[in-house]
């Protein structure tokens, strides 16, 4: 190299970022801890009040919470359809269902307090359980809505379930079809040193 020349600067490499699973991760605590909380809440606000009490709360109340969960359940439904990248359809779908489940407790659960709407509700146990057992279409007849109120929002639900939670199960199972086939096209690599199928060591 000639005296006086300069060796020739390489631009600094850019680093990356780690595409790990902490984001994942962090999205499966915080959904873990909204569901914990929206359950807490589900046994401790005083739903009561929103029965025979206040019923021009209850009811746009109740409306609301499923008009949200409606709007943001075809949000992620339609990520999975279009194949949205980075979106985490499976975490929020599974999500959104339980909150729906547990709107309806609520719904189920302050009716439940005037009198003539429910044979057989009593606790909020009672209304999570009518909920699933809605939901899954068994119809023990163990409780049985009896007032006009309490048996228009159990066709809600199952009217809701067909067109919302259909849909939404449905797109959660292609999402984790996707996931698998996805993860069977490209497994993860050996870590350097691990055996390969052949019987010898990464080097």
């Amino acid at each position: 190299m000639p005296e006086g020349s300069e060796p020739p600067q390489h631009p600094a490499r850019r680093r990356e970022p780690h595409a790990g699973p902490a984001g994942p991760r962090r999205l499966r605590i915080g959904a873990g801890a909204l569901l914990v909380a929206a359950g807490t809440a589900y046994f401790l606000l005083p739903l009561e009040g929103l029965g025979a009490d206040r019923p021009w709360l209850g009811w746009p109340l109740f409306v609301i919470c499923l008009a949200l969960v409606a709007a943001l359940l075809l949000r992620q439904v339609r990520d999975v359809v279009l194949e949205t990248p980075q979106a985490r359809s499976g975490i929020m779908i599974s999500l959104l269902m339980c909150l729906a489940v547990l709107v309806f407790s609520s719904g189920y659960y302050a009716l439940a307090r005037q009198p003539g709407q429910f044979t057989g509700l009593h606790t909020r146990v009672d209304a999570l359980y009518f909920t699933v057992v809605t939901l899954a279409t068994v119809g023990y007849g163990d409780i049985t809505p009896r007032g006009q109120e309490a048996r228009l929002v159990t066709v809600t639900q199952v009217v809701y379930t067909f067109v919302f939670l259909t849909a939404a199960a449905t797109a959660l199972t292609r999402r984790l079809h996707s996931v698998v086939a996805g993860r069977d096209r490209h497994p993860p690599p050996n870590p350097p040193g691990s055996s390969t199928p052949g019987g010898r060591s990464g080097s």
